[in-house]
């Protein structure tokens, strides 16, 4: 098949799996192992369309990332384009240039400008550039919402952290067995559309301009608090020396990532995704790249990260408040 080949025909009208990733040209080598491993496990009867979203990819990326496509699995591209949505979001993302790269707008935030910019489809599944698939993401695009606006699953960094136990309940004021981890969502974009997500997320935003731990992801909770289904851990498992039998999703969330170091948990799973991408190389080097300065950085990272929860914990009231209607 042509690199230049989405794939499935737009014109088809069949019914398409929509899945959505979003990244910047840092992010592109994970996508592309996310990806990979993606198509290596679709149902051959079924067809699925997956959507990069991204803020300026060049050229040599997206012709590696359009290789990826299969018969029954087309790859787009869609660029998000300035809109005073996404104005106020790169406004509060820039005062916290601090901490890294937690708070790309691209990674973190187009996720919930889907139900916007996609009015063609009711539903769909977002999933992380740093997530590899081990079993049919069809199955997952098929989960019954019922009366809810998503599935995700709770947090598990989050139940066994105290600290960031603490933030999620006083901070955010979402219990934090409900607090659910925004990596891995099947999104009713249908209520999310009813519900104006996208412009109550920026009204929060621009009212209480609060300095979150996990932006994006506290927003997500609080917005949709009581109407979050929440998946089974085989969804979105992390990484461990023995996946539990059935685990169908690894999420390398936060850190260890296998292209940062060797010998961590589920690496050959990874770097098993990564070969024929393109991008391979790219990825051994990156790893090779990150010496003893860059793991201190990190882990310095990690401390700072846990001690802004504990002290934004000890808050007397959440940061914020859903709009009252």
């Amino acid at each position: 098949m042509s690199i230049f080949d989405t794939g499935v025909s737009p014109l088809k009208k069949t019914k398409v799996v929509p899945i959505f990733l979003t990244i910047n040209s840092k992010y592109a080598p994970y996508a592309a192992a996310s990806i990979n491993s993606l198509t290596k496990h679709l149902d051959p009867k079924r067809y699925y369309r997956v959507i990069i979203l991204h803020d300026g990819l060049n050229w040599a990326n997206r012709v590696r990332l359009r290789s990826l496509v299969t018969k029954n699995c087309a790859i787009q591209f869609k660029k998000i384009t300035r809109s005073l949505y996404l104005k106020a979001i790169i406004k509060y993302c820039s005062k916290r240039k601090g901490e890294a790269d937690f708070f790309s707008a691209a990674v973190y935030y187009y996720r919930f400008f889907i139900p916007r910019l996609f009015p063609m489809y009711n539903k769909c599944v977002y999933i992380d550039s740093d997530t590899i698939l081990l079993d049919d993401i069809g199955e997952l695009f098929d989960t019954e919402l019922g009366d809810n606006v998503a599935a995700a699953m709770v947090d598990p960094k989050v139940d066994v952290i105290k600290e960031f136990r603490d933030y999620v309940n006083n901070a955010v004021g979402v219990p934090y067995k409900e607090y659910v981890n925004d990596g891995v969502i099947v999104m009713d974009l249908k209520k999310m559309r009813k519900m104006h997500y996208l412009s109550t997320m920026v009204a929060m935003i621009d009212e209480y301009d609060a300095d979150l731990v996990a932006p994006d992801q506290d927003y997500f909770n609080v917005i949709c608090r009581g109407k979050i289904k929440h998946l089974p851990k085989c969804w979105n498992a992390e990484p461990v020396e023995k996946l539990p039998h059935g685990t169908k999703l690894v999420h390398f969330n936060l850190f260890n990532k296998p292209w940062h170091y060797k010998d961590v948990p589920s690496e050959k799973i990874f770097w098993n995704a990564a070969m024929g991408t393109g991008f391979y190389g790219d990825l051994k080097r990156q790893q090779e790249a990150f010496d003893e300065k860059c793991q201190k950085a990190e882990q310095a990272k990690v401390g700072a990260l846990i001690q802004k929860a504990a002290k934004l914990a000890k808050v007397k009231e959440p940061l914020m408040k859903l709009p009252e209607k």
